[in-house]
């Protein structure tokens, strides 16, 4: 099912808008990432999407569908949250088969969407548990299985890996993109983990202050960002304006800002000349904090260490240069 959000506006009191003049589509079948600073209005926008919250202006179409008026329980959008909101004295099975038993389906069809839930989420053998007896990562992946057993439209995701380990948020964002793509289903993820929108999203829109900066894919968005707060937001990124000196030792003209990510940076013995000033072991890569005199420092990437007071050169290829207008940011 495709959402539509034609200029959609909220306020709270008479302060500035959370939610400002925002416009974009959710395409039938995509994960769909809505990322930004804490604050930035990316929560406001999933709870009037899911009907908790009401636009000032604007509209929500699911298909072709007018949905500002449409009762919450009635817009077929089922929600998985932060805080996995799963009931502690029911079964795995129970706690899934709550919505459809509360909307009245028959016995045998909950039995079905239940099974059916459990098995695609990985859960079948712990149907009987109870949540207590269940890890984080489980019972994460119990709300994703009452939210399937709902059949929705449409799937909200707020925040949903966010209060689990490095290692459980890596393992279910590829379990969550696996039973996505199995069923087709049109989802919303709101988060503000860079890594999981890029790895996880079909399109992100990035917010900030209550606005669009920018919607496109996640390569596009990280390797022709349109505006510095999306450069900046999405990845790590070193942006020069046109009085650093760092452009001449480089070799970038021109007005603007021009940037490079630290992975574009490589080691060149006729490159511009640099000291370490710090370097950490990250396993895959270093990551060197690069200086000369008069000018910022500069973090690159490189495939070894060096120590620190170490001298470099580097280069960024041609192609490898980001460039963006001068504007000061909101």
């Amino acid at each position: 099912m495709k959402v539509t959000l034609r200029h959609l506006s909220k306020s709270f009191g008479a302060g500035s808008p959370v939610v400002d003049d925002v416009s974009f589509e959710i395409g039938s079948g995509e994960i769909f990432g809505l990322v930004g600073p804490s604050g930035c209005g990316k929560t406001t926008i999933l709870r009037m999407i899911a009907g908790f919250a009401r636009p000032d202006t604007g509209d929500i179409l699911f298909g072709e569908r007018r949905m500002n008026d449409v009762a919450p329980p009635d817009r077929h959008a089922a929600m998985v949250f932060q805080h996995f909101a799963i009931w502690p004295h029911l079964t795995v099975f129970d706690n899934v088969a709550y919505g459809p038993r509360a909307r009245g389906v028959k016995a045998a069809e909950v039995d079905e969407r239940v099974r059916r839930a459990l098995a695609t989420t990985r859960l079948a053998d712990f149907s009987a548990r109870k949540p207590a007896q269940l890890s984080g990562g489980q019972q994460q992946r119990v709300a994703l299985a009452r939210a399937l057993a709902a059949q929705p439209d449409l799937v909200l995701f707020d925040e949903p890996l966010s209060s689990l380990d490095a290692r459980l948020r890596l393992e279910l964002r590829e379990e969550l993109r696996r039973i996505q793509q199995e069923s087709g289903l049109t989802c919303l993820y709101v988060t503000h983990d860079q890594e999981e929108a890029l790895s996880l999203c079909d399109r992100l829109a990035v917010m900030n202050a209550g606005r669009l900066e920018q919607v496109g894919t996640p390569e596009e968005i990280y390797r022709h960002p349109a505006t510095e707060f999306a450069a900046r937001f999405l990845g790590e990124i070193n942006l020069l304006r046109a009085e650093s000196l760092w452009r001449a030792a480089l070799g970038v003209a021109g007005d603007g800002l021009a940037g490079f990510r630290p992975e574009s940076a490589r080691v060149d013995e006729m490159g511009a000349p640099a000291t370490v000033r710090s370097s950490r072991f990250l396993g895959s890569r270093a990551e060197l904090v690069v200086e000369m005199p008069g000018a910022e420092p500069l973090k690159i990437w490189t495939a070894t260490a060096f120590a620190a007071g170490s001298p470099i050169r580097f280069a960024v290829a041609p192609e490898d240069w980001i460039r963006l207008p001068a504007a000061p940011q909101r």
